[in-house]
């Protein structure tokens, strides 16, 4: 445990009143040459959010000083909650900010509040921001007015409640009605705005693409690479080398599929199905190897990092990797060999997984689908795509089948289908929106879901069997607040969500509830309200 472990340890235990540095020090019975470093690390540790000094120089945590350290998410309104770090109890609610509490913190910054109990049980607690530890704005996006002497921009985030204000010598260029990229020179500071000036000029207002320029910037989205990831890149074989298929299974023999959108070029996952002779059922899911190519911190490891996930625009795909990666030797193309981590289930009729292997494999993809041709194949039982397609038709025929018994099994334990519908935008050829199009969820799409959910939750399962770190996908349970508007709301109808003794609602008591709007004209509205999404 290094030195700054052990500092937050001491100051955690349930006998710890705030110190002075010299006297936490001798109370922690440091070394000589460890009371060197304490210096640094306890001003670290404070400037991190982990440690709080107050006005008398004592040292404590945040939570014994009726603190609390997060990032603030501010409303249009001008008010605003604060998301903790920490959360030492499962009751700890996120923190109201009211509008003359906030101070010149903007949104996403990180904060320290001073913070007050909740007036009522299930409600947020209230806080009133002292300190700005990270200030997550030095760039805004927004729209540009002028007069005579200055200009303001107006940001493009509604969260973002105050203009930014720009002396004239700081335009660059920029005309009334241009959306600009400004940097923070000054911060906000009581009843003054904050100040900047423009870095970049993006175009006018509705010109074509500049509304895309202007996410990329909002969300600084890049679509080149630095030139030490792009040298990586470009360094990666283009083919795998049959060397490398040692210590992997070979599943080049399996009719293998891939089923994406009809423009996808990044075919990261494949599925393939049979079914055994007592009706159970064999489904393999195989995922591109794509750490065999990203080392750890690596200049690639890196930068997929940072940018977390490929970000779909209207008009574009952003990819977290080069498309030497994401669209080559990463993607698990047709007709070529791939490297590939796979989970192959033994599944029983009734849906239950029974048995599995997660093992490293090398496939050579049978066959490219995308959801049209399978629901043309298996809908519609249309030609030419069933004739094109008859001989994996079998397999295609058992996917269907699984999907059904996978869903049912689902649908028992009480899991819930919202069954959104998403809309696409379609351009003209100069980048102008022209319609809306609505795509509702299709056979080929709930099979390929089916098939991710059972290959995910057996791998977490098995993570979780085997006590490894891994990381978790997790709906928590809506506050009291929520369920409470959601339960208003449904009255409306006689509908009604019950919740147990610890004030929590179960999946199965929702699912009922949609299960007795289906068809009907309010079926959206529970689907919509935050208190299910939670």
């Amino acid at each position: 445990m290094d030195l700054k472990e052990r500092i937050l340890a001491y100051m955690r235990e349930s006998a710890y009143k705030p110190l002075t540095e010299e006297d936490l020090g001798e109370a922690m019975g440091l070394t000589d040459e460890e009371l060197v470093d304490f210096p640094v690390a306890l001003e670290e540790l404070e400037q991190d959010g982990a440690i709080i000094k107050n006005r008398s120089d004592l040292y404590g945590v945040p939570s014994r000083m009726h603190l609390v350290v997060g990032r603030i998410s501010m409303t249009a309104k001008g008010f605003g909650f604060i998301i903790p770090d920490v959360r030492e109890t499962d009751e700890e609610t996120d923190v109201f900010v009211p509008a003359n509490a906030v101070g010149s913190a903007m949104h996403g910054d990180r904060v320290v509040a001073r913070v007050t109990p909740a007036q009522e049980e299930g409600r947020s607690r209230e806080g009133e921001i002292i300190r700005i530890l990270e200030r997550a704005n030095e760039k805004i996006v927004g729209t540009f007015e002028r007069s005579k002497t200055f200009g303001f921009v107006t940001p493009d985030n509604v969260k973002l409640t105050q203009d930014i204000f720009v002396a004239k010598k700081f335009f660059k260029g920029a005309k009334t009605g241009s959306k600009v990229v400004v940097k923070i020179t000054k911060w906000p500071n009581g009843r003054r705005s904050a100040e900047g000036e423009v870095i970049e000029v993006l175009g006018k207002v509705g010109d074509p693409g500049v509304d895309v320029l202007s996410v990329m910037r909002q969300y600084d989205l890049s679509e080149t690479f630095p030139e030490d990831v792009q040298a990586e890149a470009t360094a990666t074989e283009t083919e795998p080398n049959p060397a490398e298929y040692a210590g992997r299974r070979d599943r080049r023999d399996l009719q293998i599929v891939t089923v994406d959108g009809e423009d996808s070029k990044d075919l990261d996952d494949g599925v393939y199905a049979r079914k055994n002779p007592d009706g159970s059922f064999f489904l393999g899911v195989y995922i591109a190897d794509v750490s065999h190519y990203v080392q750890e911190h690596a200049p690639l490891d890196r930068e997929a990092y940072a940018r977390g996930t490929s970000v779909y625009l209207v008009d574009r795909v952003i990819p977290m990797l080069p498309k030497e990666l994401s669209n080559g030797i990463c993607s698990l193309n047709a007709g070529v060999d791939r490297l590939s981590m796979a989970c192959e289930m033994q599944i029983s009729a009734d849906g239950e997984v029974t048995s599995y292997e997660i093992i490293p494999t090398v496939i050579h993809v049978y066959r490219r689908l995308t959801y049209n041709i399978v629901n043309k194949v298996l809908v519609d039982k249309a030609e030419p795509f069933l004739s094109d397609n008859e001989d994996i038709l079998p397999m295609l025929e058992t996917l269907a089948e699984l999907r059904h018994a996978l869903k049912a099994k689902r649908h028992r334990r009480g899991s819930i289908d919202f069954d959104l519908p998403e809309v696409k935008v379609k351009l003209d050829e100069n980048g102008h929106p022209v319609a809306l199009i609505k795509r509702e969820g299709s056979l080929a799409e709930s099979i390929i879901e089916e098939c991710m959910l059972a290959a995910n939750e057996t791998v977490a399962r098995h993570m979780d069997t085997k006590n490894l770190p891994f990381m978790y996908r997790v709906h928590e349970q809506p506050s009291e607040e929520k369920i409470e508007r959601l339960n208003n709301l449904l009255a409306a109808f006689g509908l009604f969500v019950k919740q147990d003794e610890q004030g929590h609602i179960q999946p199965m008591d929702v699912q009922k509830v949609l299960e007795k709007v289906e068809g009907r004209p309010e079926e959206r509205i529970p689907c919509s309200r935050p208190a299910i999404a939670s």
